[in-house]
C-alpha cells in the first residue's frame, strides 16, 4: 500500500483534521464519510481524507452541512462535471451571502466606533478633559 492509499484509523483522522472525535462521528451518522468498519474500529480512504478537506473548507466558507451533503452527493451520482456545475452555482450564492455578511459586520463597527466616540466625548466633558 503506498502512502497515498494509507487507511487512517479514527484517532489519526481526528488529528489530522483537528476536529473532535463528536464532529468526526456526526459527520459520519449525516452521511458525508463513510469508513471502512472493522469491528468497533473505523478507517478512513484517501477518500474519506479528500471529503473531509472539502467538507472543512465548505465549512470554513459557510455552507451548511445539508448544501455540502448534497454536493458530495452530485459527484457519486452524476460524476466531476455536474459536480463542478453546482459548485459554481453554490459558490455564487455563497459569496453574495458573505458580502452581505461583511456589508453588514462593517455597518456595525462604524456605527459601535461612532457610538463609542460619542460616549468617550461625554466623559470627557464630564470630567473637564475636553
Amino acid at each position: 500500500m503506498t502512502e497515498s492509499e494509507k487507511l487512517l484509523s479514527f484517532k489519526e483522522m481526528c488529528a489530522k483534521f483537528d476536529v473532535t472525535p463528536r464532529t468526526l462521528r456526526y459527520y459520519e451518522y449525516i452521511e458525508l464519510l463513510t469508513p471502512i468498519r472493522e469491528g468497533r474500529a473505523r478507517y478512513y480512504t484517501p477518500r474519506e481524507v479528500a471529503r473531509m478537506t472539502l467538507i472543512l473548507r465548505g465549512r470554513r466558507w459557510g455552507f451548511s452541512l445539508e448544501d455540502i451533503r448534497q454536493w458530495l452527493l452530485i459527484y457519486d451520482q452524476m460524476g466531476t462535471e455536474a459536480q463542478m456545475q453546482a459548485w459554481v452555482e453554490l459558490a455564487d450564492r455563497q459569496i453574495v451571502e458573505l458580502q452581505t455578511q461583511l456589508d453588514q459586520l462593517r455597518s456595525a463597527v462604524d456605527e459601535l466606533r461612532e457610538t463609542r466616540e460619542e460616549v468617550a466625548r461625554s466623559l470627557g466633558a464630564r470630567t473637564g478633559d475636553n
